[in-house]
């Protein structure tokens, strides 16, 4: 049997043996930055055909989309599975007897965790708005952010906390006093 041809990257330069089930159209080896390479350019062949210049832009078009997802209610979503799979919980390091927890620390793993997950998110916010349109969840998220921003630069005693705030504590706290007594 006869072995692949060998055939020159059109971004890297090197030589690679194109996937036997696609020799006649691939042109880019599997390097990463090479296939991202291969994806622009596609892109951009396809962005200049007449017909594609303005086929996410413009009110016609969210209409078009509208009504296409009013016509295929659930595509795209997965189906739920047979079994439930239980979530993992998110522990907390130990504590060295020297070292003191602070609310700014577990405000920063709250972002921490939020900043690692951007799909979670991002799926979130187009479930509890119902639409999974960019521009919807585009102005969704600057509110939900807004409320963030006031919700996390809230301090005790300032003028900007709420009157029903000052009685209240929660789980987080309980946890990390519970978490910083010593061993």
């Amino acid at each position: 049997m006869k072995g692949s041809p060998k055939r020159k990257c059109l971004c890297c330069g090197d030589f690679f043996a194109p996937d036997h089930r696609n020799v006649g159209h691939q042109r880019y080896c599997w390097k990463s930055a090479c296939r991202k390479e291969s994806k622009a350019q596609s892109q951009r062949r396809w962005l200049q055909r007449p017909e594609n210049q303005n086929y996410f832009r413009g009110p016609e078009n969210r209409q078009r989309v509208k009504d296409w997802r009013k016509a295929h209610p659930g595509y795209g979503r997965k189906k739920k599975s047979r079994t439930q799979i239980p979530l993992q919980e998110v522990f907390q390091a130990q504590v060295v007897d020297n070292e003191e927890l602070t609310s700014r620390v577990s405000s920063v793993a709250l972002r921490d965790l939020f900043s690692m997950q951007p799909a979670v998110v991002v799926g979130l916010i187009s479930m509890m708005t119902g639409s999974a349109l960019q521009e919807d969840i585009a102005s969704t998220v600057g509110v939900l952010v807004r409320k963030g921003r006031d919700i996390l630069d809230l301090k005790p005693g300032s003028e900007t906390t709420r009157p029903t705030d000052e009685n209240q504590t929660t789980s987080l706290s309980a946890t990390t006093a519970h978490c910083a007594a010593p061993v």
